[in-house]
């Protein structure tokens, strides 16, 4: 009797893999990717997200600091960055204790996340939080597929899983607040938060692999 090849009917036909709920391809059906490739993968990114995420809060506020008269959006964004900086620093650990190899496009992000964070401060507070409210958007979505893929390792990274859902949900805060802030009455709204969401999911695709 023939055998067919997992993922294809009868006749030739292959199926689509499996997803769960939320549209996330599961990590156990994904061709040629191994548990410790994966997880590797996850921390290589949510690394770079982190530090991007760092840079583009200095970038906003390396302009509203200047500016008496922003001391609200200042603050706000200050307690966000620390929030971030204390992502970072847990990828940090996690980088040196797993043996995982940064992206080497760190020095990129460096210069792109300030330089995102700072042109959109200069557009006023509302594009400022448009940005925030876009990028939060991707790395929510982002966040939640990662926690998936680890369930489905049968509880072997739940401790991973916890500290990304952790995580997660201090950034949909900052774009909960960001949205509460009036981002979607940034000048160009739709075009601004699509360019920057975009930019985002491509940035996340690169750095899983370099």
């Amino acid at each position: 009797m023939a055998l067919r090849r997992p993922g294809v009917r009868k006749g030739g036909v292959r199926r689509n893999p499996r997803k769960s709920p939320s549209g996330h391809q599961r990590l156990s059906e994904q061709p040629g990717v191994t548990r410790g490739s994966a997880v590797e993968e996850m921390v290589r990114v949510d690394h770079a997200g982190e530090y991007g995420a760092v840079r583009i809060y200095s970038g906003q506020l390396a302009v509203f600091e200047r500016l008496p008269h922003k001391r609200k959006i200042t603050a706000s964004l200050l307690h966000m960055r620390d929030e971030e900086v204390e992502h970072l620093s847990k990828f940090n650990e996690l980088i040196r204790e797993r043996g995982v190899r940064p992206t080497v496009l760190t020095p990129f992000w460096h210069v792109a996340g300030f330089a995102l964070g700072a042109a959109t401060a200069l557009m006023g507070e509302k594009a400022a939080h448009a940005c925030t409210a876009a990028v939060e958007e991707v790395i929510d979505d982002h966040y939640r597929g990662q926690i998936e893929k680890l369930k489905d390792l049968g509880g072997e990274e739940a401790e991973l899983a916890e500290t990304i859902e952790k995580f997660r949900q201090e950034e949909v805060r900052h774009k909960e607040e960001a949205l509460a802030e009036g981002a979607e009455q940034a000048v160009g709204y739709p075009l601004l938060s699509g360019v920057i969401r975009t930019g985002c999911k491509l940035a996340i695709r690169v750095a899983e692999k370099v």
